[in-house]
């Protein structure tokens, strides 16, 4: 048996927070929740986690400036932004997937949570070792 995968749910509104909890225990995940970003830094700093989800919504700070940390902390947790891209403007959000928190169906959110979540075999882009410097080519011409 697998273990499950861990997802840090992010969400000040008890109400889509519960919901989301149940949709991804129902399908095997084990889910952490936290309603503020104060509270999630914490979370995610005591518990490995395997994704990070969370609304744009925030008090205290938004969910684009929460994810600008967990990056710092861990770059290669996937994490996923629920929110509306037209009031957030040009903000810049450090999330791996941006979608619209009311018009993503909870089928396309899963499949994104399952791409996301599966291990990659090789070797991690971030975490493989550098490569020894070039070599300049020589060229060897015939007379």
């Amino acid at each position: 048996m697998r273990p499950k995968k861990i997802i840090l749910c992010v969400d000040d509104n008890e109400q889509d927070l519960s919901v989301m909890k149940f949709m991804l225990f129902t399908k095997g995940y084990k889910v952490i929740s936290a309603i503020d970003g104060k509270e999630a830094m914490t979370v995610f700093a005591e518990t490995p986690v395997d994704l990070v989800l969370a609304d744009q919504t925030l008090p205290q700070m938004t969910g684009s400036q929460l994810l600008h940390r967990l990056k710092q902390m861990a770059p290669h947790v996937p994490m996923i932004l629920l929110g509306d891209p037209q009031k957030m403007g040009g903000e810049l959000h450090g999330a791996d997937l941006l979608l619209h928190k009311r018009n993503c169906s909870s089928v396309e959110l899963l499949e994104h949570i399952k791409a996301r979540c599966t291990r990659k075999r090789g070797p991690r882009k971030g975490g493989s070792a550098p490569l020894p410097p070039a070599q300049p080519a020589v060229l060897a011409v015939a007379s």
